[in-house]
Parts: structure tokens; C-alpha cells; sequence
């Protein structure tokens, strides 16, 4: 997957320059004269993705157990105020003919990090791709972050965090299903 966007770093460091001269700072000072290149370089790195391909396997031994990857650390930024959100994403499906790497599932989260971003949509993207191209019985993915938007800015809801859940094929329709990947996310099985 390569949907990297074009980036012209030498734009954004002019731009970030006007934006900082706008907002009524200096910047003569030491600490602020590389300032608009490095607030680029941020950005560059906060919105291009890794590359990456889906490593899958045959499911030889018919493994028929949840596969979950948990606390996949989330490093994003809201597309409404363009603050970081940082958090975890628990990442898990139900094999069906083939397995995938395990390191993929957190490329994959941090694949669909590297834009602009809502929580739920991020979330929505991870389970959909992963329903799609893996073919699992089922699929669960829930993110759990803080947001810079929240916390610094408006109501400054300090500490406060946002949950969201994806639950595709079995993890949505069977309770005891659900209930399993829940707890072993340690959510109480009434989150979603």
C-alpha cells in the first residue's frame, strides 16, 4: 500500500514561517530561528506513511482462536485542528484460511495515523481493511486516545479519553465473542 502524499518541505517551512510571524512571534530568538523547518519536518513525518505489503499465511494448523495485538501506540493528528491524538489501538480477528504477520497489524494502524484524522474513521479504516483483504471470521478494533484538541484548547478536558470500537462478522454478532475480545482489552463487555 504506497498513498503517500507529495510533500514539499521547502513550502511548508515558508509557510510555517508566515503562520508563526501571523500569530504575532519573533522569530529572532536562537530557540525559534529553525523553528518554521522543524514544525515541517513535524508535520512531514506526522502525515506520510510507511509503505507496506500484507504479509499473510496459510492457516495450516487451523488455528480457530482471536489473534489480538493490544496497546498498538496511535500517533495522529485531528483533521479539524490539525493537534496530535495519541492513544493505544487494540487490534484483533478470528482466523479463517490464512493468518497474517503480526507486525502488519500495527503497520496497518499506523498506516491509516499518517493523515489527517477522526478517531472514528481511523478506526472504521483499520477493521474494513482488514475484513477485506484478510477474509477473518471476524474482526474487532478499538481505539482509545487523547486528544490535544480536547485537552489544550476549548473545554481543556484534561486526561479525558475517547473510545471507539469497530466489531465485524462474529465479534459483532456473537455476545460471547464480543465479550471475550472486550475483557481481554479489559473493557467491560457493555462497551459496545
Amino acid at each position: 500500500m504506497d498513498t503517500t502524499p507529495k510533500i514539499d518541505v521547502r513550502a511548508a517551512t515558508r509557510s510555517a514561517r508566515e503562520f508563526l510571524l501571523a500569530m504575532g512571534l519573533s522569530l529572532d530568538s536562537a530557540g525559534l530561528q529553525d523553528t518554521p523547518r522543524r514544525m515541517a519536518e513535524a508535520y512531514r513525518e506526522l502525515l506520510s506513511p510507511r509503505r507496506f505489503n500484507l504479509t499473510t499465511f496459510p492457516n495450516d494448523e487451523g488455528y480457530e482462536e482471536l489473534v489480538l495485538s493490544r496497546s498498538i501506540p496511535v500517533r495522529t493528528v485531528c483533521e479539524h485542528h490539525m493537534l496530535p491524538f495519541v492513544g493505544t489501538a487494540h487490534v484483533a480477528y478470528l482466523p479463517d484460511e490464512r493468518i497474517v504477520g503480526l507486525s502488519k497489524l500495527a503497520r496497518l494502524v499506523e498506516y491509516y495515523a499518517h493523515r489527517p484524522q477522526v478517531q472514528e474513521r481511523l478506526t472504521r479504516q483499520v477493521a474494513d481493511w482488514l475484513y477485506d483483504n484478510l477474509h477473518p471470521k471476524a474482526v474487532g478494533v478499538v481505539i482509545e486516545a487523547e486528544h490535544s484538541c480536547m485537552t489544550l484548547r476549548g473545554v481543556t478536558a484534561v486526561g479525558s479519553t475517547t473510545v471507539t470500537s469497530t466489531l465485524l462478522g462474529s465479534l459483532r454478532d456473537d455476545p460471547s465473542a464480543r465479550a471475550e475480545f472486550l475483557s481481554l482489552i479489559g473493557l467491560p463487555p457493555h462497551h459496545s
